[in-house]
């Protein structure tokens, strides 16, 4: 990854080592708790699309949330089933399963528009694979001097830039392993 100045690995370490040290070690549990029954269900209803808000501190009080309480939540796990899919497609590599991660939750409500919602969903389908998308994440990317190529799709060209992080990293000797980055080592596809 040419665009990665020498430090920038580095500076991207001690920023999570900085975050592990400022954020209670029980902040992520509410996501643990999601990520394991979807494990079991391989799809997300609405009670976890719920958590998963809170756990985000996303607004509910908006028009999109109305819209998926006139859901079924059968309908929801079918939407959410799908993208299950995709994410852990392990015949595909990173940013294409994002990508179709992605692409299976767009007439979901909440996940038309915006990235916060839609990639909290796919991390907790995948999160050995997959991660967190919000405007914290895109400003650290910017901090780094990298740019995410959105051509095939914004999640899926967040998900590119995070697998070169990744390799990066791998290649330097180092590791990046979070909840918000993936929780498993470099993904082979």
């Amino acid at each position: 990854m040419s665009g990665v100045d020498s430090d920038a690995i580095g500076r991207l370490l001690r920023a999570r080592a900085d975050y592990e040290n400022a954020v209670s070690d029980s902040y992520d549990e509410v996501l643990f708790d999601v990520i394991s029954r979807v494990e079991s269900a391989r799809s997300i209803g609405k009670a976890d699309i719920g958590a998963l808000l809170f756990w985000k501190r996303l607004r509910a009080d908006t028009p999109w949330a109305m819209a998926l309480h006139n859901w079924r939540d059968a309908d929801v796990r079918v939407a959410t089933s799908t993208m299950y899919m995709a994410a852990n497609d392990r015949s595909l590599d990173v940013p294409t399963a994002a990508g179709r991660a992605r692409q299976a939750l767009i007439e979901l409500p909440g996940c038309v528009n915006g990235g916060a919602l839609p990639s909290a969903l796919i991390l907790a389908a995948a999160p050995s694979r997959m991660a967190i998308y919000d405007k914290r994440a895109l400003k650290a990317l910017g901090l780094l001097g990298l740019a995410v190529d959105t051509s095939n799709g914004w999640y899926r060209g967040y998900m590119q830039t995070v697998e070169e992080l990744r390799i990066e990293a791998h290649n330097r000797g180092r590791e990046l392993v979070c909840p918000r980055c993936g929780q498993g080592a470099l993904s082979a596809g």
